[in-house]
C-alpha cells in the first residue's frame, strides 16, 4: 500500500504497539479555519492525538505573500527545511498528518513533506472525528520534540509555475489542469476568497470533497481511479497538474489520485488566486471569468 492514508485504528496500535518503540512517529494536527485562523491552535489547547505538534497553515505551510504570488504561496525550500528541523523530523520518521475538514490541510502537509524528499507520511483517514469515533486517547499538553538537522531537498518535478501553465494552455497532452473548488466557484459565481471569479482556461473540475465518502473517509482506491480515469477521459495521467484557490485542497486531489494508484501528477501552488492577480491572464480567453460583485468578500 502506498504512503497515502492510515485508519484510526491502525493509528492507535502504531502510538501504543511496543514493538514499535523505536520507530520515530510524528503526528500533525493540521487543524485549521481560513474564516478563523486561530481556532486550530485553540481546538489543539482542548485536546489532540497524543504526541501530535500543531502545525498552521499560516504559519507553518505557507510563505509570504506579495499580492502577485497568491493567498497560501508555498514557503521557500530552506524556510521550510527548517521547520522541519523544529518539529524534530529524521529520515526514517513516520509522520501522520490529519484535520477536521475532510484532510484538506492534512493533505497540504503531505504534499509539501514529499516535496522536500520526505515519502514517508500519511493522512489520517476520517480524520479528527474518526479518531474520537473509535475511542483514541486525546491529550491537552502540547508536544515538545527534540530539533534536529534534517536536511531535506525540493523536489522541483513535482512543482509547476505559473509560467509554464501559461505556456501549455490549449495543451492538455502536455498539462491537463485539474481544479478542487466547488462547482460554482469553478464557474466563477459565489466567489467570496479571490477578487476575480472564474477558473484558469482549459481546466477540468473536481470538488475535492468528491474523494470522500458519507463518514468523511476517503473513498476506495478502485472508486477514485474509476471516477479519475473518467474524468480525464483521453488525457494521460502524467499530464495532470492540479490546482484550487490557493494550492490547498489541490493537494487532496493528488493525494486521491496517488491513493487510486494514479501517481506522477503535479501542483500549481499558486492556482487561482496567483492566476487571476495578473490582469493580463485574464484576457485569455474571454469566458472564463467575471468580476465580484461591488461590497463581495476577498
Amino acid at each position: 500500500m502506498p504512503h497515502t492514508l492510515i485508519s484510526a485504528l491502525d493509528l492507535a496500535v502504531l502510538l501504543r504497539d511496543p514493538a514499535s518503540s523505536d520507530l520515530d512517529v510524528l503526528v500533525l494536527d493540521c487543524r485549521f479555519s481560513l474564516a478563523a485562523p486561530h481556532a486550530g491552535q485553540q481546538a489543539y489547547a482542548q485536546g489532540h492525538i497524543p504526541g501530535a505538534v500543531y502545525v498552521s497553515l499560516d504559519q507553518d505551510l505557507s510563505g509570504a505573500k506579495t499580492g502577485l504570488n497568491g493567498r497560501h504561496p508555498l514557503p521557500a525550500p530552506e524556510a521550510f527545511n527548517a521547520t522541519l528541523q523544529r518539529w524534530g523530523l529524521r529520515p526514517d520518521t513516520e509522520v501522520i498528518a490529519y484535520d477536521d475538514a475532510g484532510g484538506m490541510f492534512a493533505a497540504r502537509a503531505w504534499w509539501m513533506l514529499r516535496w522536500m524528499g520526505h515519502p514517508r507520511v500519511r493522512v489520517l483517514d476520517g480524520g479528527w472525528a474518526q479518531w474520537v469515533a473509535q475511542g483514541g486517547p486525546v491529550h491537552t499538553t502540547p508536544t515538545l520534540r527534540v530539533p534536529s538537522d534534517f536536511k531535506g531537498r525540493a523536489q522541483d518535478a513535482a512543482l509547476v509555475r505559473v509560467d509554464q501553465v501559461q505556456a501549455h494552455l490549449g495543451d492538455r497532452s502536455a498539462m491537463q489542469l485539474i481544479d478542487a473548488r466547488a462547482p460554482d466557484r469553478f464557474r466563477g459565481e459565489n466567489e467570496t476568497l479571490d477578487p476575480v471569479g472564474g477558473h484558469i482556461p482549459g481546466a477540468l473540475n473536481r470538488f475535492f470533497q468528491l474523494n470522500l465518502k458519507a463518514d468523511g473517509c476517503f473513498k476506495s482506491p478502485e472508486q477514485l481511479r474509476e471516477e479519475f480515469t473518467a474524468l480525464l477521459a483521453a488525457s494521460s495521467v502524467g499530464a495532470v497538474v492540479h490546482q484550487c484557490g490557493s494550492g490547498v485542497t489541490a493537494c487532496h486531489n493528488l493525494l486521491a489520485m496517488e491513493h487510486a494508484g494514479l501517481s506522477g501528477t503535479r501542483l500549481y501552488a499558486g492556482s487561482w488566486s496567483e492566476w487571476c492577480a495578473d490582469q493580463g491572464r485574464l484576457s485569455l480567453p474571454p469566458g472564463c471569468q467575471s468580476p465580484l460583485p461591488p461590497g463581495s468578500a476577498t
